[in-house]
């Protein structure tokens, strides 16, 4: 009987084409409103981010350099500063955001963020690496190390979780990833310790930030990103059958092994991507799927979509208040976006706990 409730659970959220629910017109207009807020906020963000800085720029005079780049010192600022990082900013935060929607999902576990799979520290451990042994200071030249040690540790830890019982590989799939970014984590503080150039570069590299990143940045990530996002939401169906349990998924024809492959891909490529281009960015993808599951309910193929637009907001506000807050410089948005998600979090688990009792 109760594996019998449960298909017709797992099918309610699967076939698209089922009967009206109780309640579904008004969840509609919440996802609707949700939505056009989104939107509306990434517009707005942008615009302001485009403005603001050491240089304030008025709104208009950003308006009229974007249709016409009339080579004034504001057209230089908005073309080849602040739109290159507004866009990574976009793709950054809404990259990380759906890596956690979907980390949470193959996870099971609501405190489940991308870092958990060992990208951070394989990133990080890759650039102190090209800093030391071959000279090189430039972001635009370590990105490439953060990318390929982010997927390389990723990778790693997908292979040490792959040798579980299946009905333990997530939970071994979270204990692998900190085991592995506890030892690489070691590894670049001794690096680090003996060689003062990688240590220089390693520490504004690790806060996290937009700052002094260009076009050639964004062009570099952006095919990785592209590919994790068609992954992470074409698996939406199949994570509302998964969120059941495996055994419920296996008997609804889930392939449950190779559900949790792709969705562990996608995390890889997102968040690699990411960690690359901004450094390690903290409560991203910790902070959005919570806010989104509360607002949405616990369709899937729902949270992945409007995760991208919540991600995008999220790290936008948080540049624009890192800029903001201390002039004529700025604050990392690493450094902002743990100031913002922290308290997200504690409310988080507040609720909870309360729901519980």
């Amino acid at each position: 009987m109760s594996l019998s409730k449960d298909r017709d659970r797992a099918v309610a959220h699967i076939s698209p084409a089922r009967p009206p629910e109780r309640g579904s017109g008004r969840l509609a207009r919440r996802r609707l409103l949700v939505l056009t807020g989104c939107l509306v906020l990434v517009a707005g963000l942008v615009l302001v981010s485009l403005a603001v800085g050491s240089r304030t720029v008025p709104l208009e005079t950003v308006w009229r350099v974007l249709l016409h780049d009339d080579g004034s010192p504001e057209a230089l600022i908005v073309w080849r500063l602040r739109v290159p990082r507004t866009a990574l900013a976009v793709v950054v935060g809404a990259a990380l955001a759906l890596a956690g929607t979907v980390m949470q999902a193959i996870t099971r576990n609501p405190l489940a963020e991308p870092g958990l799979v060992g990208v951070n520290a394989g990133a990080s451990l890759a650039v102190v690496i090209a800093v030391a042994a071959f000279q090189v200071t430039e972001v635009s030249g370590y990105i490439w190390f953060a990318l390929v040690g982010a997927i390389l540790a990723a990778l790693l830890v997908h292979t040490l979780a792959a040798g579980s019982a299946r009905s333990h590989q997530h939970t071994r799939l979270v204990l692998a990833g900190a085991a592995l970014s506890a030892s690489l984590g070691a590894c670049t503080g001794i690096l680090t310790m003996f060689n003062s150039t990688a240590f220089d570069s390693y520490r504004f590299w690790v806060v996290g930030s937009l700052q002094n990143r260009g076009t050639d940045v964004l062009v570099a990530v952006a095919p990785f990103v592209a590919a994790g996002t068609v992954i992470a939401l074409l698996l939406g169906p199949a994570l509302n059958a998964l969120a059941l349990g495996d055994e419920t998924g296996r008997a609804l024809g889930l392939r449950v092994s190779w559900v949790r492959a792709a969705g562990f891909c996608a995390v890889m490529l997102l968040c690699g991507a990411a960690t690359a281009a901004a450094g390690p960015l903290a409560f991203v993808g910790l902070a959005v799927p919570h806010a989104l599951r509360l607002l949405l309910g616990p369709d899937h193929r729902w949270l992945l979509a409007y995760a991208l637009p919540a991600g995008a907001v999220l790290l936008l506000m948080s540049d624009i208040i890192g800029r903001i807050v201390a002039p004529p410089g700025e604050l990392e948005v690493g450094i902002v976006t743990a100031f913002l998600g922290a308290p997200v979090l504690v409310w988080f688990i507040v609720r909870r706990r309360r729901t519980a009792l």
